[in-house]
């Protein structure tokens, strides 16, 4: 004789509550996290806020100092701006000269921290003493030693290459060409940045277990092999918080480009974003345009960002 079974049934699942100490640590956190957002609040949020109302009107100097009344544009700033062949020209050279100082910065920091981790201290200490002093130099006083160097009359830089047999460099004008002028200033941009990549790769390689590198050695692996299968992928989350700051810094770029080019070079040739937003809204005295700009700005540093943060998520498999 068959018997049935009875069909057995469960229980549903009680959704696990959170201990009381944990949501007095969430309390806490909050507590701790608070004066921080507020500052960020005050400094960053009302900002943007204010930027993004100007971009909807017509302000210029004469409704700063309040001698006219601001008349609503509604998104006729932004129309303005993105039908200027010019401003997509200079977008377009923005992306470029980004794209060179941040492979540059990311490449030269990264080697030099790999460098540093194979050299005794001797050698060490000298070698991140003059990339920090790199660091250091105010990015206008940086810029002024650059143009010395490569000077068409008293370089030395061009003193150099004409005493080695190279007769054409000799007074030979590094900011005339376009691409030489953005090559010049990349390199300056590069070599006072690459030291904040230098020191935050050197201190992820110096965190990576030392008994994976050796394993890695003792399996037949060469010094080029193991840092890039496995100190490289150990540090990925050090270097993509230095590739996003390198994007940032190098994106905003104006002091470098405002000074070695004197204001944009010769016509315009050599204008960023940043260095075209000061000409629009401060020598033309069209704030309101300035402004649309600045937000433009924002939302293409957000999108560049955001998309890179993405990619390294996906290729690692966080997604």
């Amino acid at each position: 004789m068959v018997t049935k079974e009875a069909p057995r049934t469960t229980a549903p699942a009680v959704p696990a509550r959170r201990s009381p100490r944990r949501r007095r640590d969430g309390r806490a956190a909050l507590l701790y996290l608070a004066p921080g957002g507020i500052l960020l609040l005050a400094m960053l949020v009302y900002p943007i806020y204010q930027l993004v109302l100007i971009s909807f009107y017509d302000y210029g100097q004469p409704q700063a100092v309040g001698n006219a009344p601001l008349v609503f544009l509604g998104f006729q700033n932004y129309t303005d701006l993105l039908e200027n062949v010019q401003f997509w020209e200079v977008l377009a050279k923005t992306l470029g000269f980004t794209a060179v100082c941040v492979v540059g910065s990311l490449a030269l920091g990264t080697g030099v921290a790999v460098l540093a981790t194979r050299v005794r201290t001797w050698a060490r200490v000298p070698l991140f003493l003059a990339a920090l002093a790199a660091w250091a130099t105010p990015a206008m006083a940086g810029s002024y030693v650059w143009l010395f160097l490569f000077d068409a009359d008293f370089g030395l830089v061009n003193e150099v290459l004409s005493g080695l047999g190279f007769t054409g460099m000799a007074n030979h004008s590094w900011t005339f060409d376009t691409y030489s002028t953005f090559g010049l200033v990349a390199a300056e941009v590069i070599w006072c940045s690459f030291p904040f990549v230098m020191v935050t790769m050197y201190a992820g390689i110096k965190g990576v277990p030392e008994e994976v590198i050796e394993a890695a050695y003792l399996d037949g692996a060469s010094t080029w092999r193991t840092t890039w299968s496995i100190t490289l992928p150990m540090v990925r989350p050090l270097l993509t918080i230095a590739t996003i700051q390198s994007i940032i810094w190098d994106f905003k770029i104006f002091t470098q480009i405002y000074v070695m080019t004197n204001g944009g070079g010769v016509a315009g040739r050599n204008l960023v974003l940043n260095v075209f937003a000061y000409q629009q809204a401060f020598a033309g005295q069209e704030y309101g345009l300035g402004a649309a700009l600045g937000v433009v700005m924002t939302l293409l540093l957000l999108s560049i960002t955001g998309l890179y943060v993405r990619s390294q998520r996906r290729s690692a498999g966080w997604v």
